[in-house]
């Protein structure tokens, strides 16, 4: 018995963030993607390195953390399947303002930044499509950062 193995487009297809994505930008975004794995303990990367990729979650479980003084590393968000890791990509200087590390075994699609980039200012149809995906999670995480910021440094404003 064979099990049928899917491509990177039936792949992306099937994600929540790229529900009713035309075609055509499909394709385009398909071709700066491959699948990746991560063990549990494993960093995605770290705040301060080039920012040269995200992650859409397929299975598994990925913790955002940030450095607080005399705390170490706190954990701001915890991403689950369908969810977008990683938003530094789109703002020059293209750095991580935080770090990501898989809570358990996760499987990923990455998309290569610069690909897309460079698809996104070729075509601006394309570029707005991402802009408009991209936006709410900016926004979210921008939320949950400043939620956690007020229960690190609240008591001692």
């Amino acid at each position: 018995m064979s099990v049928a193995v899917k491509d990177i487009e039936e792949i992306v297809r099937e994600q929540p963030f790229f529900a009713g994505l035309q075609e055509a930008f499909c394709k385009l975004v398909c071709g700066c993607a491959k699948n990746v794995h991560f063990q549990a303990g494993e960093y995605l990367f770290h705040e301060g390195d080039p920012a040269d990729q995200f992650y859409l979650i397929r299975q598994g479980r990925v913790a955002l953390e940030v450095k607080a003084p005399g705390r170490g590393a706190v954990t701001f968000q915890t991403l689950r399947p369908g969810e977008i890791v990683g938003v530094s990509w789109l703002i020059p200087p293209y750095r991580w303002s935080y770090d990501a590390q898989a809570t358990e075994f996760t499987a990923a699609i990455s998309m290569h930044a610069a690909c897309l980039r460079d698809k996104c200012e070729a075509d601006h149809d394309l570029g707005y499509e991402m802009m408009k995906r991209f936006m709410p999670i900016l926004v979210q995480r921008l939320q949950a950062t400043q939620m956690q910021i007020l229960d690190v440094y609240g008591e001692h404003a």
